[in-house]
């Protein structure tokens, strides 16, 4: 108890064990976090697929409750007991953030908190407890885990990718929204007198034109007239045509990200301050030179 004690006092020591992974102490941190995580996945996919019929405390007591039952209700202590283990976590991880703020809106922050307070909840509203599945995305700290740092560098020159396509893919986003618009509502002009018809309103029509024109055609509604037809089959033609626009605006952003290098001394990948004299980045790893 002293030693826990000792090193809640030690914050600088408490944040190496945590947030780090170079040595013992830190690495056995992540270990037993990484399998918990794991463990709790389990439990929260086994508890979903198990069904029972008599599930209370009242059946437990009376001896009236199948061995499915039991078992169910010790997977959802377990799930609880390891979301307390999650809260301690998360706690800690505020506790010894130098810069708190820093933590809880970053990314990992984030996943940390979504994946602990839906079990928490979920006392008051059961089903909520299966958002604790989120901390599925906690798995990725494996590759710190790992040094694994290539994967890591990928992954910032994705997200940086994304990030610099945000304002392209919005555009992008709202000339869809106003495309699916003008077709929903010239379907429902076409087909909303013809008999037999499912183009009942314009809502209806635009959900239709979402589905036809991102190629999923789900089937539910579909045009009875020639002319109708006509105009569903170039919307399914535009729609090959339209998916493969942000793919390409991200896949170009990429390719001109790999092609930088550092500049003013800041890493073109993550913006972190680096040595002028530098060849990599000594944040991600970039190739500055």
């Amino acid at each position: 108890m002293k030693k826990i004690i000792a090193l809640l006092k030690d914050k600088p020591r408490l944040w190496h064990i945590i947030f780090e992974s170079n040595d013992r102490s830190s690495r056995a941190f992540d270990v037993v976090v990484m399998s918990a995580i794991v463990i709790s996945i389990v439990c929260a996919l086994l508890e979903s697929s198990l069904r029972v019929e008599d599930f209370s405390m009242e059946a437990l007591l009376n001896q009236q409750m199948t061995t499915l039952g039991i078992i169910k209700m010790i997977i959802i202590v377990m799930e609880y007991v390891l979301s307390l283990l999650f809260t301690v976590e998360y706690v800690l991880r505020v506790y010894c953030s130098p810069v708190k703020k820093d933590y809880v809106l970053s990314f990992f922050g984030i996943i940390d908190l979504l994946a602990t307070v839906p079990q928490l909840l979920s006392i008051f509203f059961p089903p909520l407890r299966y958002l604790s599945l989120m901390r599925t995305f906690r798995l990725i700290r494996i590759f710190r885990v790992l040094k694994l740092f290539s994967f890591i560098n990928e992954g910032y020159l994705l997200l940086q990718s994304i990030r610099m396509s945000m304002n392209k893919i919005c555009v992008y986003f709202l000339f869809v929204l106003s495309l699916v618009t003008v077709i929903g509502t010239l379907m429902y002009m076409v087909e909303c007198d013809a008999p037999g018809s499912n183009f009942k309103d314009i809502p209806n029509s635009i959900y239709w034109a979402i589905v036809t024109l991102t190629t999923v055609g789900y089937g539910d509604i579909t045009p009875v007239t020639g002319v109708g037809k006509f105009l569903s089959s170039l919307v399914m033609i535009l729609g090959y045509t339209i998916i493969a626009v942000p793919t390409g605006i991200v896949s170009a952003t990429m390719i001109d990200e790999t092609k930088r290098s550092g500049t003013n001394g800041r890493c073109p990948r993550c913006n972190q301050k680096t040595d002028l004299r530098a060849n990599y980045c000594k944040h991600c790893g970039e190739k500055l030179k």
